[in-house]
């Protein structure tokens, strides 16, 4: 019959095979392409991440309650505690990695951690099924929180795009603004020559048409004169 050390073997074995996996998935990621894949991908890995917690924090749990279910030596006490703070050490740092809190700090994901209730003094008298029970509740919680966030990540995502096509939009409708502004311009500047032009050709004409004029009226004179002096 297995003991409750073995029993707490095994699971610290579960939990270095998760880590494993995560460590593996945060050493994929960076061939992923960018795109709703990725963004599954960061989930899953941020949702292992948080399964790896609650079973260091239940394994944890049950290593302080071990000294009382069956004697244990505590040189082999401390080496479990080693073994665990190692894990939990790896678990931060990957967590770090994903932008996520650390054991010692984080607060609860839908809350300001207030309402946080201590694991210990949730398990305590619970068998072990009572305790898996237990974790595959809290599991299931944090998935559907989970999955919550990605869906108001993912509207984010969708409102930021629609705003930014928006942004483009009148971007476009300024530079053609601009340019049929330009083209008025140089086409102003056109018309104001051709005008300049043109008064000074009237102005030149004017100036020809009185000369003219002067011309014809002294040699009318003369004619009057010449006329005037032969008659009389």
């Amino acid at each position: 019959m297995a003991t409750s050390l073995d029993q707490w073997t095994r699971e610290l074995n579960e939990a270095s095979k998760l880590a494993e996996d995560i460590s593996a998935m945060i050493s994929e990621r960076g061939s992923l392409p960018s795109g709703p894949d990725t963004q599954r991908h960061l989930t899953a890995m941020r949702r292992k991440i948080t399964i790896l917690r609650t079973r260091l924090e239940s394994l944890e749990s049950f290593l302080s309650k071990l000294p009382s279910l069956q004697p244990i030596k505590d040189k082999e006490l401390h080496k479990r505690q080693e073994m665990l703070a190692n894990l939990k050490s790896k678990a931060n740092q990957m967590a770090s990695e994903l932008n996520m809190s650390n054991f010692g700090n984080r607060k609860d994901l839908f809350g300001d951690g207030k309402k946080s209730v201590d694991v210990v003094s949730i398990t305590a008298g619970l068998d072990n099924q009572g305790i898996v029970g237990l974790q595959r509740q809290i599991m299931r919680e944090q998935d559907e929180g989970l999955e919550k966030l990605e869906e108001t990540v993912l509207s984010t995502k969708h409102i930021a795009l629609a705003v930014n096509e928006e942004l483009d939009l009148h971007t476009r409708l300024i530079d053609d603004l601009d340019e049929h502004v330009d083209i008025t311009d140089t086409r102003l500047q056109r018309v104001q020559k051709r005008l300049a032009i043109l008064s000074k050709r009237t102005k030149g004409g004017c100036s020809c048409m009185c000369l003219l004029l002067s011309v014809v009226a002294i040699v009318i004179l003369i004619v009057i004169a010449w006329v005037l002096i032969k008659y009389l």
